[in-house]
Order: structure tokens, then C-alpha cells, then sequence
């Protein structure tokens, strides 16, 4: 992974390069930012840069990520391969793949390729314990021995506090890099010995460009996706793959809020709210998920409607008897927070195997109210 083949963040791999070149690196740092912006691919393209200095040889083990001196840890959990004790080590292959597939992926999609999407992973003392024992051998080729934690919020108390002393007094020439999304969740004594780098959500210009040059979108398609990342590249990979869906989502959307609209004060509008779950529930919980996040980017999109940012409105409705514009007066500042904390809450249920169907009548019945709920005035 090289620094060329990352999307945007100049400024950060100017001060990457910077720090490397004048042998001012920091011995743990953490690289913090929200997924699909490029943190993990930073820290393996930063390590590949102080491991390599251009020798051909070096890049090539880097890429494959088979260097001896670079080492990984991150969230694990037993699967139909490994039944105990589960460690990184045991899940290189896997990992491998995953980086060559997804380099900005997801940590659900790491959990795919372990087949553990329904459990919880996380790195926990036995893992500590091996990167103790790897970061004590001599470095291999006598230069840097680099460790890259991603995910590290995922570290228990009891790896966090086993890493704490090495991370605080390393060996020689031993470097950390901490990838992390939720920095609030590492302990404070690991947050406060480490250098940290924050890393900006990504430019519209710079997510339509890496979809238009890598895969081969159409430019018009392109701007309609990187507007709706978010700036995020995964999430615009996500659209990208489910934008053959947008038509079946959109109808069930609104047979969903219609139903909705029509459910109070009438308790025979509960079975339609039921059916509809069902539909729902009979779909596979990826395309489960995506269509979650096209009501979320749906009621976004009435916000800005309703609140006059029309340049920033792009999706129209295809459906015949529906329009955005006598929708969205519908969705304002007294609901917007509670319909996205019931949506999230939605998709965060259905990723740890909940009852899809049961979840999705609950967030129905939520919404029944939502939408009915008046806009507070301004001065109250």
C-alpha cells in the first residue's frame, strides 16, 4: 500500500512522509477517523514508507503483507476454523484478503470474512500477550518493527492494561499505530500516551474522482454518489453496489410512511405495518441495512427541502403520487434526531442478529408517532 494509491488526505501523508524523512516519529500514534476514510490504509502505507525506502523487494512484502517486521492486531472472535483462544495470527490468510478486497472496509466486513458477523469480536488479553512476545524478538531485517492495532477500541480492559507498559516504553525502534474509530472508548491512559492524528472526512472531488478512475462509474453517476458518502469511500462503494435497488427501496419507503401517516387512530393500519415488516424481514440483512440507510439519506433529503437548501437535494422520487416537496414538511427539527437515533438503532440491532422483523415493526410503530409530531416554534 502506497501513499499514491490512497484517496485524498494530502495534507495528512505530507506530514506522514515529513515525520519519516526527518526520523521524527513518534513511537504510538493514533490514527483516528470515521470508516471508509482511509485510516488503516494511512498506517499500512506509512508503515510500507519507513520499512521500505523504495527497495523493490521491501514494497512487495509490504503489499502482500508478509513483512516480518510488520505486525498485526484485530478484532477476533472463534469461528467453524478456530474454535478457542482466537488470536490475529490465526486469521492472517483472512486478513490478507480482506486488505487486498475491502482496504476501507468496515469492521461488519471483517466480521463477514470471519463468518462471526453475529458475534462480537474484540482483541482481549490473549492477543496482548502475543504482541508482548512479538515486539521482544529482534527486529528481522534490523531497522523499525511496526505494529498496527485496528480497531483498538475493541481492546478489553485487561489487553489494554497488559499493552499499557510497552506502549508507554517500547523496545527500540518499535512503533505503534493505533486505528480507531471511537477514540472516547480506548482508556484514557493508552489516549493520553499516544500522538494523535485526525483524519478528515473526504471530499466530494476526491470520492468521485477515486469511482470514476477505479471503478469505471460514469461521471454523472459518480458526483450523485460521492454527494451521498457522506465522505466516506466505503459508504459511496455501498451505494454504488446497491443503486440497482434505489426503485424497490423507494416504493417500499413510501408504503412504509404512508402507512405511517394513516396508522393514527386507526388500529386496522397495524396489520398493513406488520405485512410491511414482513416484506422487509424475508430480505437478507445486508440489503436490510442498505435499505435503512436509503430512509436515512431519504429523510435528510426532506430536511434540506423543508429548510430551503434545495441545491442540495438530488434524489427524486420516481414513484407516481409522491413528491419530496409535500413530504417534507413532514420532517423538521422537533423529529429529524429521534427518526436517525431510531433508524441507527435499527441497524444496529439487525448487524448483531436481532429479529429483523420484530425490530422493524418497532421502528414502524416509533415512526407512526414521529411523523405526526409538530415543529416546535423557534422561540419556545
Amino acid at each position: 500500500m502506497l501513499f499514491n494509491h490512497l484517496i485524498g488526505q494530502q495534507h495528512i501523508i505530507n506530514h506522514l512522509k515529513r515525520t519519516a524523512d526527518t526520523g521524527r516519529i513518534a513511537h504510538a500514534q493514533l490514527f483516528v477517523g470515521a470508516n471508509g476514510v482511509g485510516t488503516l490504509a494511512a498506517a499500512i502505507a506509512y508503515a510500507q514508507y519507513i520499512l521500505c525506502n523504495n527497495d523493490d523487494a521491501c514494497n512487495v512484502r509490504v503489499a502482500k503483507l508478509q513483512h516480518p517486521d510488520l505486525h498485526f492486531a484485530f478484532p477476533t472472535a472463534v469461528n467453524e476454523n478456530v474454535k478457542k483462544h482466537p488470536v490475529s495470527k490465526l486469521f492472517l490468510d483472512e486478513w490478507r484478503t480482506f486488505i487486498k478486497e475491502h482496504p476501507y472496509g468496515s469492521l461488519y466486513q471483517w466480521y463477514q470474512q470471519l463468518g462471526i458477523e453475529n458475534k462480537q469480536g474484540q482483541i482481549g488479553v490473549d492477543e496482548a500477550e502475543e504482541i508482548v512476545k512479538s515486539l521482544k524478538l529482534k527486529s528481522y531485517e534490523g531497522g523499525y518493527k511496526i505494529m498496527i492495532i485496528w480497531m483498538a477500541e475493541k481492546m478489553n480492559n485487561a489487553a489494554a492494561n497488559k499493552l499499557l507498559k510497552l506502549i508507554e516504553e517500547p523496545p527500540a525502534k518499535t512503533i505503534f499505530l493505533l486505528v480507531v474509530e471511537h477514540p472516547e472508548q480506548l482508556i484514557n491512559t493508552i489516549l493520553s500516551r499516544c500522538q494523535i492524528l485526525d483524519f478528515p472526512l473526504l471530499s466530494e472531488e476526491n470520492i468521485a474522482e477515486a469511482l470514476i478512475e477505479r471503478e469505471n462509474s460514469f461521471p454523472a453517476e459518480a458526483q450523485k454518489i460521492a454527494h451521498r458518502a457522506e465522505g466516506s469511500y466505503q459508504k459511496a462503494l455501498d451505494l454504488l453496489k446497491s443503486e440497482g435497488n434505489d426503485l424497490e427501496f423507494e416504493q417500499l419507503f413510501i408504503t412504509w410512511v404512508r402507512a405511517a401517516f394513516k396508522a393514527k387512530g386507526n388500529a386496522s393500519v397495524i396489520q398493513d405495518l406488520i405485512a410491511w415488516s414482513d416484506t422487509i424481514g424475508a430480505m437478507g440483512r445486508e440489503k436490510q441495512k442498505q435499505f435503512l440507510n436509503f430512509c436515512l439519506q431519504f429523510f435528510r433529503q426532506a430536511l434540506l427541502f423543508n429548510y430551503g437548501a434545495k441545491d442540495l437535494v438530488f434524489y427524486e422520487p420516481q414513484t407516481s403520487g409522491f413528491s419530496i416537496e409535500k413530504f417534507a414538511p413532514f420532517i423538521h427539527s422537533a423529529n429529524i434526531e429521534a427518526i436517525n437515533n431510531e433508524l441507527n438503532d435499527a441497524i444496529y440491532h439487525i448487524e448483531r442478529n436481532g429479529n429483523a422483523k420484530l425490530i422493524l415493526l418497532d421502528t414502524s410503530i416509533k415512526l407512526t408517532r414521529l411523523l405526526h409530531a409538530k415543529e416546535q416554534e423557534l422561540n419556545s
